[in-house]
């Protein structure tokens, strides 16, 4: 049996956990985290690359990101449902590897996979505890399941922006072993194109209007169902004025 892990992210596609959470994975890792990805699909319906060249970019970036663990759950690109059989593939996969965090997408965006694995993410998390669920090994509820919020257009504000001003680079690193998918992108998924500005470029825009959210240059917004607690009133951060 594996090592359990600190903090897994469950993404419907490679280069998902790069684009919306891979600085606080890298935040984490350095932290003496262990991290790992679950991609639910391995992007085989992608408009670019093939399952191979994109098994081979995702290894990659994991190297940059720091991974313990990255895994294929072989669900089908452009079919990711919260169906029972899909809930006992990620249930199992939850169960091997442990979490106490799980981060998925936004319940919303454009893409129908994220939405769906937002929603199967979560149950799974549920489902993966109990003892009677036929999914393979013993029992395991993570902790938390944390939405990663980076690129919605929804108006909803994070209840957490993680300050990634250190690992703003890397990140960039990481998504650039996607050549498939980024090289010469102005746009692709959720980040949507800004005149001729590269998709790259866009990425770390977007993160640095969260960053000046928490008065730092860089930040990945995040959201949870649970109102977060704090050590003290006197150990929050963000000036009001």
């Amino acid at each position: 049996m594996t090592e359990p892990l600190d903090v897994l992210a469950v993404m419907a596609h490679p280069d998902d956990a790069e684009i919306f959470c891979g600085g606080a994975l890298i935040k984490s890792a350095e932290a003496g985290e262990r991290t790992g990805v679950v991609d639910l699909t391995a992007g085989e319906a992608g408009s670019r690359g093939t399952i191979e060249s994109r098994a081979r970019e995702a290894a990659a970036a994991a190297e940059v990101l720091g991974l313990a663990e990255r895994r294929c759950a072989g669900l089908r690109d452009t079919d990711l449902g919260n169906d029972r059989e899909s809930r006992i593939v990620v249930a199992g996969a939850i169960r091997a590897l442990r979490p106490r965090v799980v981060v998925t997408h936004w319940t919303g965006g454009r893409h129908p996979d994220h939405r769906a694995a937002a929603a199967l993410a979560r149950d799974a998390s549920f489902l993966a505890g109990l003892r009677n669920f036929p999914a393979e090994g013993p029992p395991h509820r993570p902790g938390k399941v944390v939405y990663a919020l980076a690129f919605t257009e929804e108006p909803i504000r994070p209840t957490l922006v993680v300050d990634i001003t250190a690992q703003m680079d890397r990140k960039i690193e990481a998504l650039s072993a996607y050549g498939t998918q980024f090289h010469g992108k102005s746009g692709i998924g959720e980040v949507f194109p800004a005149g001729d500005r590269r998709v790259l470029e866009q990425i770390r825009n977007v993160h640095a209007t969260y960053g000046s959210l928490i008065r730092h240059a860089y930040g990945e917004p995040y959201w949870t169902e649970e109102t977060t607690a704090a050590r003290t009133l006197g150990s929050l951060t963000v000036a009001t004025f």
